[in-house]
C-alpha cells in the first residue's frame, strides 16, 4: 500500500466554493475564478482596488479587461440582462447601509437562509441574493481596506464573514488575519465599532456567489466603498431611513457632525442641518447625540431597509 501523501491542488476550501459556483446557475467559470482571485488575495485585490498598491498601473488595465471578459460572458452566455453603471463595479460589488439593530440581527440568525432577487432592497442588476448557509460560521478578518492605508484606523479585525462557503475560504487562506468568532463575539464587535461611530454595511459581490457574505464596519477615512461612493460610483444602497433634528431639542453642539461617516451634517449659521441628498440614514448620528434631538425617519425614496425578521416573514407567508 502506498502510503505517500496524495498532492492536494486546492484547499478543502477551494473545491467547497468551486462545488457551489458550478451548482449555482448565475455562476460561471469566469466569475469562480474572479471569486477566487478576490478571496484568495483579498489584501493585494482591495489595495489595487483602492489605488494603495505599488503595481497598481501594471494591474490595473488587466482588471478592467478580466471585468469587460464577465460582463460579457454574463451578458451573452448566461443571458443576463444587465445594463452598465459607471464603469460597472457599483453593479457586482456592492453594500447595503444598515443600522446596528439589522447588523445584530444578521449575525445572531438560528437557520439557513435563502431568499434571492431583492431587487427592491439591493437595487443593483446582480448579487442581490441573501443566501446563508450556516449561519452560525462567522469568521473576523483583518480589514483589507484600512490595511492598506499607510495611517488607517483601529482595531483592524472588524470584517465579518458570514456563512459557507466564505467563512472556511477566509479561515484557511488568510489564517494570521482571521479567526473564528461566536455571534456573542461578533455582537460585541458590533456594539464596538458602532461606539466608535462607525457604519455597518452588509456587502454583496457577484463573483462572492451572487450574494451577501460579509458585513463590514466602515469609517470614512479607511473605507474604499465610502470613498467610491463620494466620488460618484453609487456602490452604497442607502437603509431605507433618512435622519432627522428636533431642534426644539437640539443645542447645536456639533457633536454628531464629527461622527457623520458620509458628511451630511453640519452647522450652518449656527444651526444643526442635514443634507439629505448625502444622509444615507445609518443611524450613527442618533446615538450620538446625548439630548436625543435626531431620530431616523423612514423614508421610500432611500429603499427599503434590509430587515432580517420582516424579509423571513414575508418570504414564508408567500410561501404558504
Amino acid at each position: 500500500m502506498d502510503n505517500k501523501r496524495k498532492t492536494v491542488w486546492f484547499k478543502p476550501s477551494t473545491r467547497a466554493f468551486f462545488k457551489e459556483s458550478a451548482h449555482s446557475s448565475q455562476s460561471s467559470f469566469i466569475n469562480w475564478l474572479h471569486g477566487y482571485i478576490y478571496a484568495r488575495y483579498i489584501y493585494t485585490y482591495i489595495a489595487i482596488g483602492m489605488g494603495q498598491h505599488r503595481v497598481n498601473r501594471l494591474v490595473y488595465p488587466f482588471l478592467k479587461i478580466l471585468r469587460s471578459i464577465q460582463f460579457q460572458w454574463n451578458k451573452f452566455i448566461l443571458h443576463e440582462k444587465i445594463q452598465r453603471k459607471g464603469n460597472g463595479i457599483a453593479d457586482t460589488y456592492h453594500g447595503k447601509v444598515i443600522q446596528l439593530s439589522s447588523a445584530r440581527k444578521l449575525v445572531s440568525v438560528q437557520q439557513d437562509i435563502h431568499l434571492e432577487n431583492l431587487e427592491n432592497i439591493i437595487p443593483y442588476p446582480v448579487a442581490r441574493d441573501i443566501i446563508i448557509d450556516h449561519p452560525d460560521h462567522i469568521a473576523v478578518l483583518d480589514c483589507p481596506c484600512r490595511a492598506s492605508r499607510e495611517k488607517h484606523c483601529f482595531p483592524l479585525d472588524v470584517c465579518m464573514i458570514i456563512g459557507e462557503p466564505f467563512t472556511s475560504f477566509v479561515l484557511e487562506h488568510h489564517p494570521n488575519t482571521s479567526r473564528k468568532i461566536t455571534r456573542d463575539e461578533a455582537l460585541q464587535i458590533l456594539e464596538e465599532e458602532d461606539a466608535r461611530g462607525h457604519v455597518h454595511h452588509a456587502f454583496f459581490k457577484d463573483a462572492m456567489l451572487n450574494r451577501f457574505y460579509a458585513i463590514c464596519n466602515c469609517c470614512s477615512c479607511c473605507c474604499g466603498a465610502i470613498h467610491a461612493h463620494e466620488n460618484g460610483t453609487p456602490m452604497l444602497a442607502a437603509s431605507g431611513y433618512i435622519a432627522v433634528i428636533d431642534h426644539d431639542i437640539c443645542i447645536n453642539c456639533g457633536v454628531c457632525t464629527s461622527f457623520c461617516q458620509f458628511h451630511a451634517l453640519s452647522i450652518v449659521e449656527g444651526v444643526s442641518s442635514i443634507d439629505l441628498t448625502l444622509c444615507m440614514g445609518c443611524g450613527v448620528c442618533v446615538g450620538k447625540c446625548d439630548l436625543h434631538a435626531i431620530s431616523l425617519l423612514r423614508e421610500p425614496a432611500n429603499g427599503i431597509p434590509l430587515e432580517i425578521d420582516e424579509l423571513l416573514n414575508k418570504a414564508l407567508a408567500e410561501n404558504q
